[in-house]
C-alpha cells in the first residue's frame, strides 16, 4: 500500500523534514498503537480516504486538520483510531502542542464524544470543508479458523506453533483488509 504524504509546515520549519513533507505507512501506526488489527487498519484507511477527499488539490497539511470521534475517548476503540488519525494529521488534544510564536498550533484539534451521524469527522481548519466516515469492519469476514486459534493460542499451555498459526490467520486477515479492501466503499463509508 503506498504512503500517505502530507506537508508538515512545523517539521519544516524546525528541520524535521528540510521540504516539510512527510509520509506515513500502515507500519508507523503499528507502531504507535503497538499492534496490528482490523481497528488499526480500519483508522489508517479512514485517515487516507477523508485526506484524498479534503486534498483532492494537493499534499494534505499536517497540523491543519481537526479531527472529532463520534465516541467519548475512553468507549470502544476511540482512543486507537483518534491515536491513528492523530499520527498523520497532527491532530492532538489538550495534551498537543500549543504552537510557536502563535503558529504551528495542533492542541485542540482532536476531540471525541462530538454528535455525528458518522464515526469520525476530519474538516480543514483553513477552508472549513469537512468529511465524515464509518468503518464498517464486517465488510470484510473474520476467517473461519480465526475464532478457535484464537482460544488455542492464547492459553498458557500453548505452543510457538500454534501460536504462529493464529498469528499468520490473523495478520492474513489484516492484510485482506489492507490490500484487498483498501478502496471498498463497503468498507470504508464516506458521507454523502
Amino acid at each position: 500500500m503506498p504512503p500517505i504524504v502530507v506537508h508538515d509546515a512545523l517539521a519544516q520549519a524546525l528541520g524535521a523534514a528540510a521540504d516539510g513533507v512527510v509520509d506515513y505507512r500502515y507500519l508507523d501506526a503499528v507502531k504507535l498503537t503497538g499492534h496490528s488489527c482490523p481497528t488499526v487498519a480500519g483508522a489508517y484507511l479512514m485517515t487516507r480516504a477523508a485526506l484524498a477527499r479534503l486534498y483532492s488539490d494537493g499534499l494534505p497539511r499536517r497540523g491543519d486538520v481537526r479531527v472529532e470521534l463520534r465516541q467519548p475517548l475512553d468507549e470502544g476503540v476511540a482512543g486507537v483510531i483518534g491515536s491513528v488519525a492523530g499520527l498523520i494529521t497532527g491532530a492532538a488534544n489538550e495534551g498537543g502542542f500549543k504552537g510557536l510564536a502563535g503558529r504551528f498550533g495542533r492542541q485542540g484539534l482532536l476531540r471525541f464524544g462530538v454528535p455525528m451521524a458518522g464515526e469520525i469527522r476530519f474538516t480543514r481548519v483553513d477552508t472549513g470543508q469537512s468529511v465524515e466516515l464509518t468503518h464498517h469492519p464486517q465488510a470484510v469476514p473474520r476467517p473461519a479458523a480465526l475464532k478457535s486459534l484464537l482460544q488455542e493460542a492464547m492459553t498458557p499451555a500453548a505452543d510457538v506453533a500454534t501460536r504462529r498459526a493464529f498469528a499468520e490467520c490473523w495478520q492474513g486477515w489484516v492484510r485482506a483488509i489492507l490490500i484487498e479492501h483498501a478502496d471498498d466503499p463497503a468498507l470504508i463509508e464516506l458521507a454523502p
